[in-house]
This record gives structure tokens, sequence and C-alpha cells, in this order.
């Protein structure tokens, strides 16, 4: 039932233009089922009687008709393919917004190829399904009633073998159709499958050749597509079945009835009635290849909402306040209040009772080995993830309950691996302040220690900032933050890719650049930390000490560890 309501509501706004449809496609309809009915009467009553002016009458009705009919029908098709584009874009916008309000974790837990996926080939599936039943949703039941119908009116006896080819028509289709849902999952899924290995192989492909792989990714590659070619060719065969079986038993129809019909030619039966009655047959037979393509297309495209459905129907993991808070009381400060946090289907906790307080206007540094949860708590300051148990508070008020618009004008990050857009240095730097002038561009890239690369705002970064160095990535991702000009920095291990010297300069001018700023610093290097005015070590999730350099080397055996094995030990004292 998901393809079904998401038609109903992406169709219900454009039920005028619906409706406008639905009254050109029976007006086209009515008329091509009326030009055999004259076309028999220019036969029997103009043709075998010598009737010229009957004749030319009737044929004037008949280009008359059909020139309406041509019309109606152009119109129909132009407005059912503007309606059907339409309800794609709004199918691929909703998926789009809907998938920015999930949560990293619900976002992995989709699957980023899936999703793309979803977005992209599930949307043009449906939006194919609506094109065909716009223009076949009324043409292709009148069509064929009404070709039943005026079969009858040319002659009761010839219309029963259509009577009984309509039951037939119907199990055939309907066997078919039962076969092709789980091959059109199949294939959905499998076109998942390409996408994610072929998504891990161009973002790997360094890994690749440094490891001589290519053979072995190549191999891997080999049958994910082989699994989709076999489902889609499962998936045609029965798709190839429909139309031939249609059409052949259309056509012993048409031999039953011809054979038929010469008989009751001679016992009164025009020939133009004949004529008329094959008409009608065609005509059938043409509706029910119209319905036959729907058919074709549902099963996918039942497959492909569902899919697009299970996206929209997931309940923000970061639900936006009912009630949001638009004004903080304290801006700068930032506490944790017995913050303890899980990833979904993990089995331990990351951080364990995270006790956390940043004044306004302060530098604080957050050290601790690999995996002690140091980037997991930037997320959950800055609302990437909420909580397990426990508080964030930002400005004094919970961060669940800021306004989002608030939330993201109040802070900065930095991420660890920074992620630029394909576009320009200027349009990457503008993400956080697109009115920012040119002239704080450039200041911002003289901190961030970048002008040594960027000759000019308008110099090309490929998607990812593919055509950068690590550390040009890390320089431009600091010089954006810079440009943002927040209350408070959150920056993740942003010196991890620049050499010593480099990196030396970048903090002396980050600390005159954010005097007064509230700055939370991840990172691995003792030496990026010592002028912290509060240094945090975690440890296995825990907060294992806290203080300035000087107490923590006195008191805290976890950070003169980690001192230790950096600096050596004679600069552990």
């Amino acid at each position: 039932m998901a393809l079904w309501r998401l038609l109903a509501r992406h169709l219900r706004p454009r039920r005028r233009a619906v409706a406008a449809v639905v009254l050109m496609q029976a007006a086209q309809t009515a008329a091509l089922l009326y030009l055999p009915a004259l076309n028999a009467g220019i036969i029997d009553d103009g043709v075998f009687t010598g009737d010229t002016g009957l004749i030319l009458r009737l044929g004037a009705v008949m280009a008359a008709v059909s020139l309406a009919q041509g019309g109606a029908t152009l119109a129909a098709v132009h407005l059912s393919a503007r309606i059907a584009t339409e309800v794609g874009r709004d199918l691929r916008e909703a998926v789009f917004l809907h998938v920015q309000r999930l949560s990293t974790q619900q976002v992995g837990g989709l699957g980023v190829p899936s999703l793309v996926t979803r977005t992209t080939n599930d949307v043009q599936q449906i939006q194919t399904l609506t094109m065909s039943l716009l223009t076949a949703i009324v043409a292709a039941p009148v069509m064929a009633v009404g070709g039943i119908v005026m079969a009858f009116a040319q002659d009761v006896a010839l219309s029963w073998p259509l009577v009984a080819l309509v039951p037939v028509l119907g199990v055939v289709t309907a066997v078919l159709v039962g076969r092709m849902r789980p091959w059109s999952r199949a294939v959905q899924e499998r076109i998942d499958g390409v996408n994610r290995v072929l998504r891990e192989q161009i973002a790997g492909v360094r890994v690749t050749r440094a490891f001589v792989r290519q053979d072995a990714e190549s191999g891997r590659f080999h049958r994910a597509s082989e699994e989709l070619t076999g489902a889609s060719t499962r998936l045609g065969h029965s798709t190839a079945a429909l139309m031939p079986l249609v059409v052949n038993l259309v056509n012993v129809c048409g031999v039953v009835v011809v054979w038929a019909g010469a008989w009751r030619v001679g016992d009164g039966l025009g020939v133009g009635e004949l004529t008329a009655f094959l008409t009608y047959l065609a005509m059938i037979q043409a509706a029910v290849l119209a319905a036959a393509f729907v058919v074709m297309n549902l099963p996918r495209a039942e497959v492909c909402a569902a899919r697009v459905a299970e996206v929209l129907d997931t309940e923000p993991g970061l639900a936006p306040p009912a009630r949001p808070v638009r004004r903080m009381r304290e801006p700068g400060r930032v506490e944790l209040r017995g913050v303890r946090f899980r990833y979904p289907g993990a089995q331990d906790d990351v951080l364990h009772g995270v006790d956390l307080v940043v004044a306004p206007g302060t530098t604080t540094a957050i050290v601790g080995s690999t995996g002690s949860g140091k980037s997991t708590l930037l997320s959950l300051i800055c609302r990437l993830c909420d909580p397990t148990e426990g508080t964030v508070l930002l400005g004094g008020e919970a961060a669940t309950a800021l306004d989002p618009g608030l939330l993201a004008e109040s802070l900065s990050l930095v991420e660890q691996r920074p992620h630029l857009f394909s576009g320009t240095v200027a349009t990457n730097l503008r993400l956080g302040r697109p009115d920012a002038a040119d002239d704080e561009l450039w200041h911002a890239l003289g901190l961030a220690q970048a002008r040594d690369f960027v000759t000019t705002l308008d110099a090309r970064v490929a998607q990812g900032g593919a055509n950068l160095s690590g550390g040009q990535r890390q320089r431009l991702a600091l010089a954006r933050a810079l440009v943002r000009r927040a209350p408070v920095y959150l920056l993740d291990d942003p010196f991890s890719a620049l050499d010593h010297t480099t990196e030396s300069r970048v903090r002396q001018a980050l600390a005159t650049a954010t005097a007064g700023a509230t700055v939370i610093l991840v990172a691995q290097r003792v030496r990026a930390v010592q002028d912290a005015d509060h240094v945090v070590v975690l440890d296995e999730g825990r907060v294992a000490g806290a203080g300035t350099h000087d107490t923590l080397l006195r008191d805290s055996p976890v950070y003169r560890e980690i001192v230790r094995s950096q600096l050596g030990e004679e600069l552990v004292g």
C-alpha cells in the first residue's frame, strides 16, 4: 500500500490537473470508439450504395473527430508527463530533506549507497509508473469496455469471444505479476549492492593499488554485477512473457472472430460492420497492452515505493523540539551532565557518565587514546547525535531544546576528516556565512596558513577535496570555521595532517583569531594542548583527569603516559 499512499499524497495537490487528464483521456477514447462506427457507415451506406455525398459528409466528420482525438491525446500526454515529473521531483526532495533530519546512526543503518539508489532509481520507477497510470488509467478500461459494448452493437453473436477473452487475460496477468514482485525487490537490492561495491572501490582505489588487489576487487564487482544481471534476467523473463501472451490471446480471438464473421457476412452482416468489429478488437488489444505495460511496471514500482516510504517513515533521531528555545542564557558556555552514549547495536557505552563544564571564552583540550570517545563527545555537543543518558547544555539550555538554527549559528565545527564540496574555494569558505566578503575570506585563509596554495578564490575544488592534500583540506576547513565566527569552536584534531612548523603557525594564529570565543580542541599531539586553559583526559570513555597541563603531569598517570610516549621521559619530569 506504500505506493498508493505516496501517489495519493503527491497527486492530491494536483487533483485539478489529474481531473483534466482524465477528461481529455475520456474524450480521446470516446472519439476513437466512434471512428469505426463512422467507417462502417461509409462502407455499408456509402460505398456499396454509391452515395458519394454521404461518403463526403461522414468523411468530414471522421476527419474532425480524428483531429479532436489527436489534440486531446497530445494534451493528455503532455500534462501527464508534467504531473509525473513533478511527482518525481517532489519525492526526491522529500527524501533528501528527510535524510537531513536523520541522525548519523540512522543514515548509517539505511546505508549511503541504498539512500542514493532510493533517491534516484527508486523514485524514477515511481515516476514512470505515474506516467503510465495517467495515460492508461482511463483510456485502457474505457477502451476495453467501450470496445466490447460497441462490438455488441455491431453484432451480438460475434461478441462472445471477446467476453471470454477478458477473464483469461486477467488470470494470465495475475500469475505473471505474482512472479514479478519478488524479483523486483531482488533487483533493487542488487542495485544497492553494486552501488556499495562501486563506492568502496572508487574511494579506496589507492589502497587497492597499494596492495595490488585490482584483480580481487574486479572479481568482487563482477560478482555483484552478475547477481544484478541474474535478478534482472529472471524479472525480464516474466516481463517479456506478458506481452506475447496478451498479443497471441487477442490474435487467437481475432482468428475466431474473422472465421465466424465470414459466415455471418452471408447471413446479413455488413462488410463495414465486420470491419468495425475487427477494429474494435484491435482497440481492445491496444487497451489490454496499455494495461499490461502498467502491470509490468507495477511490481517494481511497489517495491521501490516501499523502500522510499521506509526512509520517509523513519522517525528522525534528532527531532526538533516542539517549543524551541531561541535565546541562550549564557552564550559560549558548554556543559555535559552525566552523559552516557552507546551506538545502536553496540554492547558497551562509548562514554560513561561524563561531566564537563567549559566556561565562555576559554580553551579546553580533550586528549586520550584512540577510541576513548573524544570525537563522539564533540558529536554530542553539536548534536549530530543525542546522548543515551544525561544532558548536553549550550548557553545554559539543553541542546535538545534549542532551535536548530540557533544551535547551528552557535557552533563552528572542524571535523577530523574535513569534507569539501565540489565548487570553488570561495563557495566552500562561504558555507557557514554566504554573505562573507572576499577580504574576510582572504583573512581567514591567512590565519589558516592556506594562502601559500590558494592563489585565487575561484580555484576549483573537486568533490571531497580530492584535488587537494590532507593538510590543504584541513587548512581550508579551518579557514571555513573562522569565516563562520561562531561563539563556540569545535576542533576535532585539526592539525593531524600538518607538519610541526605549519601547526605551530596555525595554532598561534588561531589563538589570536578565537580570543574571546569558546574553543574545544581534540588533539593527539600533546604540544597542541599545552597552552589550553583546561585539559580533559578521557580513558575508555571516562574522565580520567582534568586540569592544566602542569597539574595533570603531576596528578594524572594516564596523562603522564601520553606525554611520555610523545615527548620522552625527560620532558615528563
